[in-house]
């Protein structure tokens, strides 16, 4: 017989380990295929194994205490759950239910008792504190802890208490300076640990714009507070993460002015997490389009241009996605991106992914022809020679042979360069199969050309 482990008995526990595994996996993922992975990676792969280890804790003393709660007498479960009821509390007919069951159809707008079927007087819920107490003594005797919310997770892995505290948590961030701060610190937190908690900004429309209340109204006297902004920005690439909320996040109004701003104004890592959070978002091709209109390829080439190590690989990853659609990589040309991508090439600069972006924006016609005139032909054939990376050359020598047919003007230059080393002759016997085919039809070109000239 197969071993029953901890998780197997519980549904909400199964799927919320399962949703930390995928995770962590991805972190892990991350980590070791990625050499450029920041620390931020690694704590948050930390914190992902440490939710995972508590979670196993907790069910491991839960599975001890199960079957008593299972057991419990009649009058201390809900009429509605049909569990151990955590918070009694009496409508105005005089049944006692637990609070958030009973909560649960008030806001729904149901105003008829479940038990009596009469017609609620009114809805103040009024606290049983007679059951509560016997409640408690009963769990006391049992080692059972009442208020443990491993007891009331719902199939989300989202206790009601953890559900309440969200929404305190949101309205501070429209009260005073001192509460922003803490709530917004804490929404940075709660988000990155739990997984779950980011799929509770889904549950209502007016969540993202009450977690970006601060930044969009509350210039203050010097600007935004750079702390601040930092933790609002970074609550949004947590949530960014999340599938069901990219369609969300990116449509929310607000949401991609103020990542904007951010690239603009904020911290290092602020712009950092800005870069990353547009990346994550234009995961969703709907979100790609609309990231574009908005003009955040601007301050995303600016911020490439302006060089900061900690902020280069989000930016250029960024960047990569959005161009992959034909509107985005016109955008892209317009801003500069042709420019400023050959200069960090030059000057050895993230080569592996500015590279693939390049290799992208060549198939838009203005980009190849500002790569002509801006020395790309030089700086690319300089990289082959230079690089032992297969998939460097390949992007090298296929942006070189889209140059060549578009530009007879710089055969010359790649004539010489072959002359001098034999780099594409090197490439058409050694390289992978579409660099061999991309520096075979260059050769081939080069070869007719010095043909037609003694011919003529």
């Amino acid at each position: 017989m197969a071993k029953t482990g901890v998780f197997d008995s519980d549904p909400t526990a199964v799927a919320k380990a399962a949703e930390l595994k995928k995770e962590l996996q991805r972190l892990v993922k991350a980590i070791v295929d990625d050499e450029d992975f920041t620390t931020q990676t690694i704590d948050q792969a930390r914190d992902t194994l440490s939710a995972l280890k508590e979670l196993k804790l907790k069910k491991r003393s839960l599975s001890l205490k199960l079957k008593d709660v299972l057991s419990c007498p009649e009058e201390f479960r809900c009429p509605l759950s049909k569990e151990l009821m955590r918070d009694p509390v009496i409508v105005s007919t005089g049944e006692t239910y637990d609070r958030p069951f009973i909560q649960k159809g008030l806001k729904a707008g149901n105003r008829i008792c479940p038990r009596t079927q009469q017609v609620l007087t009114h809805t103040i819920l009024t606290p049983n504190h007679l059951v509560r107490e016997m409640i408690s003594q009963w769990c006391k005797d049992r080692g059972i802890e009442l208020s443990d919310p491993v007891l009331l997770v719902n199939e989300d892995g989202i206790t009601e208490s953890d559900r309440d505290h969200f929404l305190s948590l949101l309205k501070k961030m429209s009260s005073t300076f001192p509460e922003q701060k803490e709530a917004a610190k804490e929404l940075r937190m709660l988000t990155k640990r739990m997984p779950s908690f980011r799929a509770l900004f889904s549950e209502s429309t007016h969540a993202i714009p009450q977690l970006l209340s601060p930044l969009s109204e509350g210039k203050f006297e010097d600007g935004i507070h750079p702390e601040l902004q930092e933790d609002v920005i970074t609550t949004l690439l947590n949530l960014s993460i999340h599938d069901n909320n990219k369609k969300l996040v990116a449509e929310t109004p607000m949401v991609i002015p103020l990542l904007m701003e951010a690239l603009r104004s904020g911290t290092i890592q602020t712009r950092s997490n800005a870069a990353a959070a547009l990346f994550t978002l234009s995961a969703l091709d709907s979100n790609k389009a609309l990231i574009g209109k908005s003009g955040a390829l601007r301050p995303l080439i600016a911020l490439l241009d302006e060089g900061h190590p900690l902020v280069m690989k989000d930016v250029a990853s960024a960047i990569f996605n959005l161009c992959i659609t034909h509107e985005n990589k016109a955008r892209a040309v317009r801003e500069g991106a042709v420019k400023t991508i050959l200069k960090k090439i030059a000057n050895r600069v993230h080569v592996d992914e500015l590279l693939a972006i390049l290799a992208m924006l060549s198939s838009h016609p203005k980009a190849v022809e500002e790569m002509g005139e801006l020395g790309g032909v030089s700086c690319l054939l300089r990289v082959i020679r230079e690089t032992n990376c297969g998939r460097n050359k390949e992007n090298c020598i296929a942006i070189l042979h889209t140059i060549c047919l578009n530009d007879r003007t710089k055969w010359r230059e790649i004539r010489e360069e072959e002359n001098a080393y034999g780099t594409i002759t090197e490439l058409a016997q050694n390289g992978t199969s579409r660099a061999k085919r991309k520096a075979s039809g260059i050769l081939d070109r080069l070869n007719r050309a010095v043909n037609l000239t003694h011919t003529a």
